[in-house]
């Protein structure tokens, strides 16, 4: 997590040593309890400034950092690439020095381009976070979801998730195993054969139908199918897919009680999920929301604080 200067970025979640991540997860645990409160503010890091800069379109995660950034009395300005300059060709190095050059303490990136918040970071003097880069990685949606299932399943040590679909184009399921690994949890995959990387890590067992992984999985999570995966070829078809993937009320029947249903969003209701496991109690896609505040809380903190902050 330590960068070349006297700053710290978070660019993926393999930067970070277990105890980082465990202090991150208890850090996130009380600025949950925060955004309980009638006022859902803190003051510590008033006076700094956000910069979210957004290259893709975003709802969850974009909306998850201005409000975790505002909760903490930090104002924020909300890059959005098709109303900027970048229209006119200006390069995501210059657009990152008149960031810097107005005073921001940080900026918040999600790119199309694989690589970009690195190459940010290493132009820049301020922290930087990854919101998601490409097809590789995605920090702040793998720390919250550690953090969901920590809270619903207590100790992580042994506990088995499967990640289910497109793991091949997934930045969630990409930093998501790297981090469900590191806390000691049992990594399964579940895809079609056209939907399984070589990036895979020694250890992850793979299913080929979501049935045959349910009864000894503690946790379900569903990706979304990007529908132009189909027109490419990655699919036969989405009926067959269904067939063979979607997690319904009778795969649901068949899991643990205790199973937890997760998706990081947008869903596809009817393609990964059916509309009533998504509205189940053991889904907790909504609690996901939630908590992607308070980790994103958590993660603006202690690099802001690392960077000379409250």
């Amino acid at each position: 997590m330590q960068g070349k200067r006297e700053k710290r970025d978070l660019l993926d979640v393999d930067q970070l040593e277990l105890g980082e991540v465990e202090s991150l997860l208890e850090s996130a645990e009380a600025f949950e309890e925060v955004l309980r409160r009638p006022i859902k503010k803190v003051p510590a890091l008033r006076g700094k400034t956000v910069v979210n800069l957004f290259y893709e379109p975003s709802t969850r995660t974009r909306f998850s950092f201005e409000l975790a950034a505002k909760s903490l009395s930090a104002d924020v300005l909300n890059f959005s690439a098709s109303a900027s300059s970048v229209e006119k060709g200006e390069s995501l190095k210059d657009t990152g020095f008149t960031v810097q050059a107005m005073g921001a303490d940080a900026v918040v990136i999600r790119h199309p381009v694989a690589g970009a918040p690195y190459l940010l970071a290493e132009w820049l003097d301020i922290p930087v976070i990854n919101a998601g880069d490409g097809m590789h990685a995605h920090p702040t949606q793998a720390l919250l979801d550690v953090y969901v299932m920590r809270k619903r399943l207590g100790k992580l040590e042994g506990r088995r998730v499967t990640f289910v679909g497109d793991i091949l184009h997934s930045r969630v399921a990409r930093s998501g195993i790297k981090v469900c690994t590191m806390l000691g949890m049992k990594v399964a995959v579940a895809a079609p054969p056209t939907f399984l990387p070589a990036w895979l890590p020694h250890g992850v067992e793979v299913f080929q139908r979501l049935d045959d992984a349910l009864e000894d999985s503690h946790v379900i999570y569903l990706l979304r199918i990007q529908r132009e995966r189909q027109q490419q070829g990655y699919l036969p078809s989405l009926e067959e897919y269904v067939s063979s993937f979607q997690m319904n009320e009778e795969r649901l029947r068949k899991a643990r009680p205790d199973v937890l249903v997760m998706h990081p969003g947008p869903m596809n209701r009817g393609v990964e999920i059916t509309p009533g496991v998504a509205e189940s109690p053991q889904s907790v896609v909504d609690y996901q929301v939630t908590c992607g505040v308070a980790v994103r809380m958590a993660v603006l903190f202690l690099l802001l604080r690392g960077a000379g902050g409250a």
